[in-house]
């Protein structure tokens, strides 16, 4: 009357593929190629910091009651910075990106000892000063 299959039916005609074993173990991906020699594009060709910051605190120089100017924190791009913040924070930076309203980079984690990155808008800066 009806045939008989053994195993269900596989509309694609392969009964013996064995699905779940090449989930799990077959079909590996390839590892994807290294970056481009400098960095990737529009990266600045250089990344996390050579190394743990200076180990002083500079003192804080009471220069302006103006905004951060983008254009004044981006001299300091690459280069350990030192911030403080309106807030009272001060720490460690090494800018990496500077747009119109805010910085990003890494900042410095002492009990960590470690970089970690970071952003912050530009209005929550109170002064800073590189080397």
């Amino acid at each position: 009357m009806y045939p008989y299959y053994s195993q269900a039916w596989n509309p694609y005609g392969v009964a013996d593929y064995d699905y779940e074993y090449d989930y799990y173990y077959g079909r590996q991906l390839p590892s994807p190629p290294p970056p481009p020699p400098g960095g990737f594009p529009g990266g600045g060709g250089q990344g996390q910091p050579p190394g743990p910051p200076p180990g002083f605190t500079p003192p804080e120089q009471q220069a302006a009651v103006f905004a951060v100017d983008p254009g004044g924190i981006r001299r300091c791009l690459y280069r350990n910075t030192y911030v403080w913040l309106n807030n009272g924070q001060q720490f460690w930076f090494y800018p990496t990106f500077v747009g119109r309203n805010s910085v990003a980079g890494f900042r410095w984690f002492p009990g960590f000892r470690q970089w970690g990155y970071f952003g912050i808008d530009l209005r929550q800066i109170r002064s800073f000063t590189c080397f």
